[in-house]
């Protein structure tokens, strides 16, 4: 079995990439913009991925970043969910429209 080149990743991690967007820009429910966010970082960590062993084999500086954005998405999504759970305390929705009143 042929093993996929270069541009085959760059073409799945564009649309991983694409579709995060997408549905960032789409969806209201905050959850589903936390895996939208979700999805464009595990976009970014093949992109790293890949370049590091295809580019340079010998040094290991993508997967490193890659585990540094891993745990930086960890993060950020523990805090995202604290707050989505505060959000819904108060008002009974994670619709992103509901929590306007947090602007004034």
């Amino acid at each position: 079995m042929e093993e996929p080149g270069l541009i085959h990743i760059l073409f799945v991690s564009t649309v991983l990439f694409f579709i995060g967007i997408y549905g960032f820009l789409t969806r209201r429910n905050m959850i589903t913009m936390l895996m939208a966010i979700e999805l464009i970082l595990n976009s970014v960590n093949i992109n790293f991925v890949a370049f590091n062993y295809y580019l340079y084999p010998e040094n290991l500086d993508g997967l490193f970043f890659t585990l540094f954005c891993i745990a930086i998405a960890a993060a950020e999504a523990s805090l995202a969910i604290a707050i989505i759970i505060n959000l819904y305390r108060n008002y009974k929705s994670i619709d992103v429209n509901s929590a306007d009143s947090l602007k004034h």
